[in-house]
């Protein structure tokens, strides 16, 4: 379904992307996925083949310091300016002059970081469940679970933690579903325990206070993506991180911006829900 990419950042990473061939016909500009602060590819294994059947190559990558992807002896070079630099380096390697963005949370961040440090490379772009000013509540919650480096001896106990940590946004979810959550989000380790497939030490610009509500900078590069490209903002209907005020405010600011909301769940969309794949299916089509 999908090859594997290896790539070196420009500091000497290597980093990791999945890359899902588009189906045959008519040729579309690639669509780039970048996931949220703590997940990895895999969030996109069910939307990356969905796209790449209207015809689209997708490219859905491990951030540094997380599922495949090397981590950094460095923390402090977690932040949206490297991962940015990460994603120009990966398009130049395999030659993608242009690309749709989709970014998740954090992924949505690096895309707005994109249009300022590499603007030409943006071709239009989707924030899921983000934006320039980000609520303090949402942001306490990450804070509190990112880092913790938690290990678990079984898939059960795996699944309790994500579903303790995520239900709050997707309610709905059964035992089966966060199982399938945590074998995304957790590998199995030599001595037999289950460790989360990131960097715990991303936390450390976190505490930092790097990882703030908002700022000069992030509203400027919104105003950069927005109003020279198609952009649309997917919020899930329950979210804590892009509330309503939040996203009005956005809407405000971009006027031409597309919106999407996805009932029933929180931050952040799969993007395989329904109403998510109606929203992508329309801006996509719209996108050459």
């Amino acid at each position: 379904m999908f090859s594997e990419i290896s790539y070196t950042s420009d500091d000497g990473l290597r980093l990791y992307a999945r890359d899902y061939p588009a189906a045959s016909g008519q040729a579309h500009l690639p669509v780039i996925c970048i996931h949220g602060l703590t997940r990895n590819s895999a969030d996109f294994e069910d939307v990356a083949p969905w796209i790449a059947a209207q015809g689209r190559r997708v490219l859905a990558v491990d951030v540094r310091g997380r599922g495949n992807s090397e981590y950094d002896a460095r923390p402090e070079r977690y932040t949206t300016m490297v991962y940015a630099n990460d994603m120009v380096k990966l398009a130049l390697d395999l030659g993608i002059e242009r690309a749709v963005f989709i970014g998740t949370s954090m992924g949505g961040l690096i895309t707005m970081t994109l249009a300022v440090r590499k603007s030409s490379l943006v071709a239009a772009a989707v924030l899921n469940d983000v934006g320039p000013a980000l609520s303090e509540r949402g942001l306490s919650r990450i804070r509190n679970y990112t880092g913790k480096g938690e290990r678990f001896t079984s898939w059960q106990q795996a699944a309790e933690y994500i579903a303790s940590i995520n239900t709050i946004a997707f309610p709905g979810n059964t035992p089966q579903e966060w199982e399938r959550w945590a074998r995304r989000a957790f590998r199995e380790q030599a001595d037999g325990s289950l460790a989360l497939r990131y960097d715990p030490n991303i936390a450390v610009p976190i505490r930092a206070n790097k990882l703030r509500a908002t700022s000069m900078a992030a509203h400027f590069a919104f105003r950069r993506l927005a109003r020279r490209r198609p952009t649309m903002l997917v919020r899930g209907a329950l979210s804590d991180l892009i509330e309503p005020a939040q996203a009005n405010a956005m809407r405000a600011a971009a006027p031409r911006m597309l919106y999407a909301e996805v009932p029933g769940v929180g931050h952040a969309p799969m993007l395989s829900e329904p109403a998510a794949q109606e929203a992508l299916r329309g801006f996509l089509a719209g996108v050459d």
